[in-house]
């Protein structure tokens, strides 16, 4: 027998092997490796040998025999594929029809919000929005905001860092309130104004069930000759009834606000206790929904409007204390949790 012919015979017959499925692949093992194949049948007659020519054919054997191997172990891997992409390709049968997937739903404070714009909007205000991002001049100094103004601190206010100066921070900050869009619309543009401006805000407090580090606002703005007081708490009067009911009681109670003067807070009756004292209302039977107040001379003043000649009124409110009212929820960390078990309870609120 001539051995290197036939070894290299049997190592291309087996290369040249095509193996696509289970039965080609048992094909090959029964012709190559298995107890009664060519491989065996090799060993069986190299036994038979002598020392010296062993030597000589040992390695070219031993060599198709490990060749041989390395196919099958890829035949076993190449079938496995392709069985799998055959189970994909059922499972994605483009003629089934398609399950049933389950509705979304808008988040409880986006409807929270539209429901108090839709509000402001009947009665004659315009939306308006501002960049987060905002100068020390907007979110402070043109409200009337004191330089030594507890609220310019670190601990209350996201400065950004100057670039180059991690030590020091920039004249930019995350804005406090919305109360900076008040000025932006005012220097842009001359009365009469009445506008509405929700957004997000951002506070460096400790996050608790009544605190986050950023919640949202809606802020209100109307600025013309001869608006009063009068004027403010009829907007309110109707804001109140409208969101919480006809016969909902509020009131307004004297406070203070460096850019609005006479500062008031807008308080509602508790709707757990009807006045009568609870642990939500801390025994008060009133709850807090708002600021609000006439715009300060100076704030005018600042934004080119003649304080002589046009007097306004600001308001502003929490997003999440509306809600939290309006669901019964205690605490305003869910609301930024991405729970869907918990959003999906309230998708229609």
């Amino acid at each position: 027998m001539d051995w290197d012919a036939h070894i290299q015979q049997l190592k291309a017959e087996a290369t040249a092997f095509q193996v696509t499925d289970d039965q080609e692949l048992d094909a090959f093992r029964l012709r190559f490796i298995s107890k009664k194949g060519a491989i065996a049948d090799l060993f069986q007659a190299f036994a038979k040998l002598s020392v010296r020519d062993k030597q000589s054919i040992g390695k070219a054997l031993n060599g198709l025999k490990a060749h041989v191997g390395e196919l099958f172990t890829f035949h076993i891997a190449h079938v496995a594929d392709q069985k799998e992409r055959l189970r994909a390709q059922e499972k994605l049968d483009p003629t089934l029809p398609m399950d049933a997937l389950p509705p979304g739903s808008t988040h409880v404070l986006t409807r929270v919000r539209r429901k108090m714009e839709d509000i402001f909007v009947r009665v004659g205000f315009e939306l308006a929005e501002g960049p987060e991002i905002e100068s020390e001049e907007f979110n402070f100094s043109d409200l009337n905001f004191a330089e030594d103004h507890p609220a310019r601190a670190m601990q209350d206010t996201f400065f950004l860092p100057n670039i180059g100066t991690p030590s020091a921070h920039s004249s930019m900050l995350l804005r406090t309130h919305t109360s900076s869009v008040q000025i932006r619309m005012m220097k842009a543009h001359a009365p009469p104004l009445r506008l509405l401006m929700p957004g997000r805000v951002y506070r460096n407090e400790a996050i608790t069930a009544r605190a986050h580090c950023f919640f949202h606002q809606v802020e209100g703005l109307y600025v013309d000759e001869q608006v009063g007081f009068s004027d403010l708490k009829r907007t309110l009067n109707y804001f109140v009834q409208q969101l919480f009911g006809q016969n909902t009681a509020f009131r307004l109670r004297a406070s203070y606000f460096p850019f609005t003067a006479p500062s008031a807070e807008l308080d509602i009756e508790c709707m757990l206790c009807k006045s009568r004292g609870c642990t939500l209302c801390k025994g008060s039977g009133w709850l807090e929904i708002a600021g609000c107040g006439m715009v300060h001379p100076e704030v005018l003043r600042r934004c080119n409007v003649s304080p002589d000649k046009y007097s306004g009124y600001a308001f502003g409110m929490g997003v999440e204390r509306i809600a939290m009212l309006q669901t019964g929820i205690n605490d305003i960390r869910v609301f930024t949790r991405n729970d869907l078990a918990f959003l999906s309870q309230y998708a229609y609120v």
